[in-house]
């Protein structure tokens, strides 16, 4: 049985707090909060900004032992740059502390933009850049600019280093794209947004990485009993192949944590068995 791991996508949103964080608890205490009660988090704000060394570092230390980060991947590389001469980029991205996390760093998530098509060579020139150990990436990120100040670029330990592709546009549903992600070891994420986006659950990876958008309206709505006993259903096999990380980003209504924890509860004994 492969470790299964579901949290939220962030955790700092004003909206949550007198819901789910009790009233008074004050906001550099959250994180601790939330993972007292999940087992992982996807770190967002990595996606919008650079974020620093020492962020990371409080991060990891803010939480258990056992506790796992999702790390989402620069947008300056996958909107902004589309995947295109983003070596500085990358590198800069890793220097930015993700190697601060140490053995708490869970899998990379790079997410397309709905306009960007599916392009099998563009994807393979991104993959094989791509860090595939945290001694990979602590070389890469030696090479980061003046933008990284100050920087990370060493690892702990030398362990691997996974990465997750969600892509949202409707060229990718073809049969040629799980398989290229197959070749270069890519988790396909399993995106449920609300049938916006394509939702393929092709296994590519030796891990699957799902992020729940909200079933019924993008980022808002929470999931039935019916629904969360599906996902349920389906990450009980999914875990018998490999490790499973799962993460709500139905963040509007205080849903995601109220679901994450919902569903952790209908795969407790499978938790407990990896």
């Amino acid at each position: 049985m492969g470790d299964i791991r579901i949290g939220t996508s962030g955790w700092l949103y004003r909206g949550w707090r007198g819901v789910f964080y009790p009233v008074g608890l004050t906001q550099r205490l959250e994180l601790g909060y939330l993972s007292e009660r999940m087992n992982s988090v996807e770190i967002n704000g990595s996606f919008y900004s650079l974020q620093r060394p020492s962020s990371y570092l409080r991060w990891a230390e803010q939480t258990p032992e056992d506790f796992v980060f999702a790390v989402k991947g620069s947008r300056f590389i996958t909107h902004m740059k589309r995947l295109r001469d983003g070596d500085t980029l990358l590198a800069n991205f890793l220097a930015s502390g993700v190697l601060a996390l140490g053995p708490k760093l869970g899998p990379i998530l790079w997410q397309l933009p709905p306009t960007m098509r599916f392009d099998p060579e563009l994807l393979t020139g991104f993959f094989a850049h791509l860090p595939r150990s945290t001694a990979q990436a602590a070389e890469i990120a030696s090479r980061h600019d003046h933008r990284v100040d100050p920087a990370h670029t060493t690892a702990d330990a030398d362990r691997p280093l996974r990465h997750a592709l969600e892509i949202r546009h409707p060229s990718f549903v073809t049969p040629e794209f799980p398989e290229l992600l197959r070749e270069h070891g890519i988790a396909l994420v399993v995106a449920d947004a609300a049938g916006k986006y394509p939702l393929l659950e092709d296994v590519t990876a030796d891990f699957v990485y799902v992020r729940l958008h909200g079933h019924d309206e993008l980022y808002v709505s929470g999931y039935t009993d019916d629904g969360l006993d599906m996902w349920a259903e389906k990450i009980r096999s999914w875990a018998r192949g490999g490790d499973v990380y799962v993460y709500f980003d139905n963040d509007a209504k205080v849903m995601a944590p109220r679901d994450a924890l919902a569903l952790r509860a209908r795969v407790a004994d499978a938790i407990e068995a990896g």
